[in-house]
């Protein structure tokens, strides 16, 4: 009779399941937004992979200031350019972070066999955010040298026009025929075109002769 009465109180198959899935709800991780930030910072707690570059330990102001240098530097004009400029500087601020890591290893192990797996693994990241670092660097260049090759076509349209205009004593505007330009940065161009070919023209005329009462052409 005590065997029924055990076996009455023994959930069945579905009911385990059921006491399964209950327990399971008390050991999902971390519930709150701390606990959350605090797992995901925890998964490498170099943060070398982190998705902020910046760890809560880290100097904000220092890496702020990284920031600025590297968009004075690069002066990125569109949003690609923008967004490759900003990878420079995430790369480059993890980067520099090894050094300090690499640092506190051997001040925290006396014994320097004891850190040889965990340099081998800051090694490997070193490696890996190097060649990170100079793709950027190798794709910002190469957008930005297409960028000034077609505004220095279209200034040189521009400025063909400009002359023409002028030649006729007729006002233009670089809107007038779709130009971004401003009248000023036009003329600035144009200036500097004329001062350039005369320097060559200067530069091509027999020695001995004054440069400074030859006469200046434009072609």
């Amino acid at each position: 009779m005590s065997t029924s009465k055990n076996k009455s109180q023994d959930p069945t198959p579905v009911d385990r399941a059921a006491v399964n899935r209950a327990n399971s709800q008390h050991s999902t991780g971390p519930r709150t937004e701390s606990g959350k930030q605090r797992s995901s910072q925890n998964a490498l707690r170099h943060g070398l992979t982190a998705a902020s570059a910046v760890l809560p330990s880290e100097d904000q102001a220092a890496f702020d200031a990284l920031r600025r240098s590297f968009f004075d530097q690069h002066k990125p004009a569109t949003p690609i350019e923008t967004q490759l400029v900003q990878e420079l500087v995430d790369t480059a601020w993890r980067l520099n972070r090894i050094p300090l890591l690499e640092a506190e290893l051997f001040s925290q192990n006396p014994n320097p066999q004891t850190v040889i797996p965990a340099l081998a693994t800051l090694g490997l990241h070193c490696t890996r955010l190097s060649r990170q670092f100079q793709k950027a660097v190798d794709k910002l260049r190469e957008i930005q040298a297409d960028r000034v090759e077609h505004e220095r076509g279209e200034l040189v349209d521009a400025a063909d026009i400009l002359d023409l205009h002028n030649q006729k004593g007729l006002p233009w505007e670089p809107s007038d025929h779709g130009f971004v330009f401003s009248n000023d940065h036009v003329e600035s161009f144009a200036e500097r075109i004329f001062c350039l070919e005369e320097a060559r023209d200067q530069s091509e005329m027999p020695y001995g002769q004054d440069r400074r009462k030859a006469p200046a052409t434009l072609h």
